[in-house]
């Protein structure tokens, strides 16, 4: 028999791979894989509801919006809403306090997480391993609002826990409530405590997801322990640390409006470290009630979060191949 009598193995799929087209491939994925794409339905159905159907509200902030009116009877006014904010003359430290305490908040939080999921696998005990565990997770699951009240019973002026530890030594109270330049590693801290636990969560499942006989090589040959984690587990977290810090920048331009708030909330001597854009915008919403001019600096704060998911992602992909989302 000759050799081009013999098809090679995916020879005879090849042309039908062609002929089927972008839409066929589609049906064909979809019926071949019909069960998974049943147990996401629900979660497609949500997310389409919940944050696709919504999209059509953006159109609010190029319009005059009146709730008597409507969408559809409210004016377009272009792009007089996004006026509103640039003509503040805080608008540049409103943006810098914004993109630098996230900044903070990704880099902290993303070493913390590291770090907690690294000691963790570590451990050898198997129910001290779940209980620090637990532990750590458990302030991801507090409110914001009950968090505040606990800071303020810590740095409050008179009664406050921290000022009275320093008056037994003597020491003047300090004024936190009126001091900025101590809230922005005040607020750090508070989010690696909140967040790096929960966050750690998928860096232990990469970690255990690891070959043990990478780890069982490394012994063999010697490695310590600090070796191993250096130059087996950082290396191959790099992707997840990568894919999470992609889209962690997406969201940059977005403070986090449920810690600033609920423990600064309307405190003025505190806004030129604390004041972020979300910050600012619920102020005016609450001060003016205009819902267009918050739906304008709400559409920029997403479009310009796209685009710096795009910006990385595409950095990533040249650096990183296998770290890029798309």
């Amino acid at each position: 028999m000759s050799e081009t009598a013999v098809s090679r193995p995916g020879q005879l799929e090849q042309p039908y791979r062609k002929k089927r087209g972008a839409l066929g491939s589609f049906f064909f994925e979809l019926a071949k894989n019909k069960f998974l794409y049943f147990l996401a339905l629900p979660g497609m159905i949500w997310f389409f509801i919940f944050a696709y159907l919504p999209m059509g509200g953006i159109v609010i902030a190029f319009q005059d919006f009146k709730a008597m009116k409507g969408i559809t009877g409210s004016e377009f006014v272009g792009l007089r809403n996004f006026k509103f904010f640039f003509q503040s003359g805080d608008w540049v430290r409103i943006v810098s306090n914004t993109l630098f305490l996230n900044a903070l908040f990704i880099a902290f939080n993303m070493i913390a997480a590291v770090a907690i999921a690294i000691m963790v696998t570590e451990l050898s005990g198997k129910w001290f391993k779940k209980i620090a565990q637990s532990v750590m997770i458990f302030p991801h699951f507090l409110s914001w609002t009950v968090v505040a009240m606990f800071v303020m019973a810590f740095v409050a002026t008179d009664g406050g826990f921290i000022n009275q530890f320093l008056s037994l030594f003597g020491v003047e109270p300090v004024q936190f409530l009126s001091s900025p330049q101590y809230w922005r590693p005040i607020l750090v801290l508070l989010n690696i405590w909140h967040g790096a636990g929960f966050g750690s969560i998928v860096y232990m499942a990469t970690i255990t997801g690891i070959n043990p006989e990478i780890y069982e090589s490394a012994s063999i040959d010697g490695a310590s322990r600090f070796q191993k984690i250096r130059f087996i587990t950082l290396p191959l977290l790099k992707p997840t640390v990568v894919l999470l810090l992609i889209l962690a920048v997406g969201g940059i331009f977005n403070g986090n409006f449920g810690m600033i708030y609920a423990i600064i909330g309307r405190n003025p001597p505190l806004y030129p470290t604390t004041d972020v854009i979300d910050t600012y915008l619920f102020r005016a919403m609450m001060d003016l009630g205009d819902m267009s001019m918050s739906a304008a600096i709400g559409f920029m704060q997403s479009l310009i979060g796209f685009i710096l998911v795009l910006s990385v992602n595409y950095i990533a992909r040249k650096l990183a191949p296998e770290s890029a989302i798309f």
